[in-house]
């Protein structure tokens, strides 16, 4: 195959592998959408109390989606080397690492729930509502990270179209369900809590059903044994993106207490307006699972030809997708914050943000599918280092300054988060910026191995 067909080739499997992908991100968006839309139109309150936890909800999850990134890694790299063999004993382990995962989640959680909306600065009329709203959704974290690391796996094997599907019909159950607890029987946030929570569980059952089906991951569990080679490079690999979202998440929950003592009606208007964002990353978190994928398999094969051919398309096209992105997010703002909101007031300040950082979408893209790139090579360590500069030296000294020290508005707020996401875009992609440098990034990780 040459150069032309290999770019050709390479180019189709990456949309093939994405649009699934991109599917099961607008509709996991969604299920987010529904939740602050219908809450939303119970009032601030209502949105404050649902939006207050999220940002420890994102730490929650990191921890299972820190062992998906290490599945994915690992089986994606067994697929490119065709060792059906060592797939079927990493799928073994996986089943595992859910059980202890979802179990040691669930207990944090839920004994932590009655103190974690006061720690986040929630005034004192929705903290009860806030902790009781967190502690329903806590309940189901097994089927939750479940659904994070056996969905992994799946897509390890260039399967997207699954989990979509899976994706598709637990959010059409959350939008059901939500219309009964929420206004049916009159529940409000209790209601959309617990729609959530089902909707979490159906996910992980459906997801544990098609690994289970799955040919490549069956295993014979009779003669499962725990391989230490095997849980010591899931831990290596996890650790340090297990590292990046905690520095990630606890950055948020700083940045967000921060933000809610600015006041309820501006606390709404930041927690609506990234919440209507979320949609507009997609086309960079679509593709930079697939690149993950691809770039694993070629690492597997131990072609470096191809894995050029993989980064250099990959980053081109979510380039140019987050570009449309961010224009339709710029002329879409306002009517998209009134679909979550009834106050003219939240909706105008949160257009207004949107507007601002729709204008540095290339850069998030940029970074998502090179942060992509790194993981797909096992090369986990360097996104933690970002992450850990970037968020703390610019988002939240920032952000303290600009609010705490010269008590600027939400405005202020906002251009420190596009500093940080165009900082990160810049150290990602410097060291993949030249053939010779991305020539050195897969030479050093099949060095060790020869």
């Amino acid at each position: 195959m040459n150069s032309r067909e290999m770019k050709r080739e390479i180019l189709k499997t990456l949309v093939l592998l994405s649009v699934p992908t991109m599917i099961e991100q607008i509709l996991s968006t969604l299920f987010q959408y529904v939740d602050t839309a219908m809450v939303g139109r119970l009032g601030e309150r209502a949105t404050a109390a649902v939006s207050v936890t999220t940002t420890v909800t994102w730490l929650v999850n990191s921890v299972a989606s820190a062992l998906g990134v290490a599945v994915l890694a690992m089986i994606s790299k067994a697929v490119g080397g065709r060792k059906c063999g060592l797939i079927r004993q990493i799928a073994g382990h996986v089943v595992l690492v859910v059980v202890v995962c979802g179990a040691v989640m669930t207990a944090a959680s839920v004994a932590l729930s009655p103190w974690i909306p006061r720690w986040m600065g929630a005034e004192k009329d929705v903290q009860g509502e806030a902790s009781r709203y967190f502690l329903i959704i806590s309940l189901p974290l097994l089927f939750r990270a479940a659904s994070t690391i056996f969905g992994a796996a799946i897509r390890a094997t260039q399967d997207t179209k699954t989990p979509m599907f899976i994706s598709m019909g637990c959010n059409f159950s959350n939008v059901l369900l939500n219309a009964m607890l929420i206004y049916g029987l009159r529940l409000g946030v209790t209601g959309a809590a617990i729609g959530s929570a089902v909707s979490y569980t159906l996910s992980g059952i459906l997801m544990f059903r098609a690994f289970c089906r799955k040919d490549s991951l069956r295993f014979p569990w009779r003669e499962f044994r725990v391989d230490g080679r095997i849980l010591g490079e899931g831990i290596s690999l996890s650790l340090p993106v297990l590292g990046t979202s905690l520095v990630s998440c606890l950055g948020y929950v700083f940045f967000a207490g921060m933000v809610s003592g600015m006041g309820t009606s501006i606390f709404a208007a930041h927690s609506i307006a990234v919440t209507a964002e979320t949609v507009f990353y997609i086309p960079g978190y679509g593709l930079r699972t697939a690149t993950s994928t691809l770039v694993g398999a070629s690492l597997g094969e131990g072609n470096r030809e191809k894995f050029q051919c993989i980064s250099q398309i990959s980053v081109i096209l979510t380039v140019a997708m987050m570009c449309v992105s961010g224009a339709v997010l710029n002329i879409a703002a306002l009517p998209l914050m009134q679909l979550f909101t009834n106050s003219a007031k939240v909706a105008v300040l949160g257009a207004s943000m949107l507007r601002m950082v729709a204008f540095s979408e290339p850069f998030f893209g940029l970074m998502v599918v090179v942060e992509g790139i790194f993981y797909g090579l096992g090369r986990t360590r360097y996104a933690f280092f970002v992450e850990s500069f970037s968020m703390w030296g610019i988002r939240i000294l920032a952000t303290f300054v600009c609010v705490e020290l010269c008590h600027l508005d939400l405005r202020a707020v906002w251009f420190c988060m596009i500093g940080d996401n165009i900082c990160k875009a810049v150290l990602f992609t410097v060291p993949v910026l030249t053939r010779s440098g991305r020539e050195r990034l897969f030479d050093g990780v099949m060095r060790p191995r020869a």
